[in-house]
């Protein structure tokens, strides 16, 4: 990762090798872009200063500017410049950046809000210079350079001890964000269920967490019935994860987390067409996520604790899976009956949600590539979230609008529930076709008992298929930044 600073110093004077300046739409010059004598340069390319943008400015012996080029990008209308849009325009400057080493930027001076404005700018770096290339056996053409150093240009009047903290929060983050990336990214053939549970050992011991791994004699033995019954068809036995943080008194109640784990989802039985196997390495991004978000919890050690329960199991077709009909027996005693073994993910959660309700959590916060349907209702970009306690998941909602990670809060209809009843178990894995997602989180509430519980249904923005703002092909590693605000801000940190 680049080494971040942070400085007051005038753009004019910093000696990077580039230096990155925004535009306002109009166009109208951004912080440093006047002083770079460069107010014009936009206007002259006939370009309005629309996000996006981009224009090159080499050095030369008459510059006003002490860099070696500049690189002017559109941020779009100055009312409308968040904390989001410079971590957007960061990560779309970050591979362009690269190649020139040393960088420095007044990003964040085109936002309202020093602070938050400072660690998008570091976490849009990060994230835009991420590649996953462990399988290439050769380099790409395209592929960047690495980036050396950013320089973060802020005002005087700043704290700049804030910000200093800033930037130090925004590297955890996104390192583990990027972390989370590798582990989605990586094919199921490497990432077994038990390589998972492999690389949270190393991390919890690299970090210092509690660890213990429940392995096929004590998910037996802990009536983890769904999580074996999921994970029965393969030849990779399935695994639960269990971490704990403790950033305060154990008296004190711990926030509760838990991701899906589906190391690879054929659909079992109920087979998937191979177009829509072809990315089903990425459902175990919950997971992922989870482990990601403790990983960075470890790091910022907020005054917290936090109890983590991480199902892991392959969906697999063989004479040994799970078949439509069968019925299974979880962790809080109630049974499940299976009709279509595509609908694993909720089975495996149920036991793990179980099992976090009996930790005395003041919350649980699920998150799950769960359901097709949630895309169908918002599409590729935004979490949908349900929850049982209407504070809790607006507190989370507003962790996700000032990451960048957007969510988008669906009903838990409590008149739809009956549409999941089973004739012969408690409850049934799929209702009929229309508000799939609302059943399946009605599904996954029968086993969080009357713990205030947040599910984030990930499907659509937890893998990109196309490259965005802020991730190229492949994991996204949604959404850590937003769970690790949620724990800092429950922990009396903003960041």
């Amino acid at each position: 990762m680049a080494d971040f600073s942070f400085s007051t110093r005038a753009a004019a004077e910093a000696e990077a090798d580039l230096l990155v300046l925004p535009v306002f739409q109009g166009p109208a010059p951004g912080p440093g872009v006047r002083q770079a004598g460069l107010q014009s340069a936009f206007s002259s390319a006939k370009l309005t200063g629309k996000r996006g943008e981009t224009l090159f400015v080499p050095g030369s012996d008459d510059a006003r500017f002490a860099a070696g080029a500049v690189l002017l990008v559109g941020v779009g209308e100055r009312a409308k410049v968040t904390p989001d849009v410079i971590r957007r325009v960061a990560a779309r400057a970050a591979p362009r950046a690269a190649a020139f080493g040393t960088v420095a930027t007044t990003l964040p001076q085109a936002s309202r809000k020093p602070e938050d404005a400072v660690q998008a700018t570091v976490e849009g770096f990060v994230l835009g210079s991420y590649r996953f290339d462990r399988y290439r056996t050769a380099k790409r053409d395209d592929a960047p350079a690495a980036l050396e150093a950013v320089e973060v240009l802020g005002l005087p009047r700043w704290n700049a001890r804030a910000c200093r903290r800033a930037i130090q929060t925004a590297q955890i983050v996104a390192d583990a964000t990027c972390w989370a990336r590798d582990l989605v990214n990586t094919p199921a053939l490497d990432m077994p269920p038990d390589a998972i549970a492999r690389e949270a050992q190393k991390m919890a011991k690299a970090e210092g967490l509690k660890v213990k791994i429940w392995k096929e004699p004590e998910l037996t033995k802990g009536n983890m019935g769904g999580i074996l019954g999921v994970g029965q068809g393969s030849v990779n036995p399935p695994r639960m994860i269990e971490l704990h943080y403790s950033g305060a008194a154990a008296s004190q109640r711990p926030i509760a987390l838990s991701g899906k784990g589906i190391a690879f989802d054929s659909g079992g039985l109920s087979l998937k067409d191979a177009k829509n196997m072809e990315w089903m390495k990425s459902d175990m991004g919950g997971a992922a996520s989870i482990l990601a978000t403790m990983r960075a919890i470890a790091r910022l050690e907020p005054k917290i604790n936090v109890v983590a329960a991480i199902p892991s199991s392959e969906n697999m077709p063989s004479g040994s899976a799970i078949r439509p009909g069968d019925v299974l027996h979880h962790r809080n005693g109630k049974t499940s009956e299976v009709l279509n073994t595509d609908a694993e993910g909720r089975l495996v959660l149920a036991d793990a949600l179980a099992w976090l309700a009996e930790q005395d959590p003041v919350c649980i916060i699920d998150t799950a590539t769960l359901t097709g349907a949630c895309m169908v209702a918002l599409g590729e970009e935004v979490i949908g979230a349900f929850g049982n306690d209407p504070s809790l998941t607006k507190e989370v909602i507003a962790a996700g609008d000032v990451t960048g990670e957007p969510m988008w809060e669906l009903p838990l209809r409590a008149e739809y529930r009956p549409q999941i009843d089973s004739a012969i178990a408690d409850v049934k894995n799929v209702g009929p076709r229309w508000g799939g997602a609302i059943t399946a989180a009605l599904f996954l509430e029968e086993f969080v008992d009357d713990v205030p519980w947040v599910h984030l249904d990930i499907a659509g923005p937890a893998f990109a298929e196309r490259a965005g703002d802020l991730s190229g092909f492949g994991g996204t590693g949604v959404p850590v930044r937003s769970l690790v605000r949620f724990v800092l801000e429950r922990a009396g940190r903003r960041r």
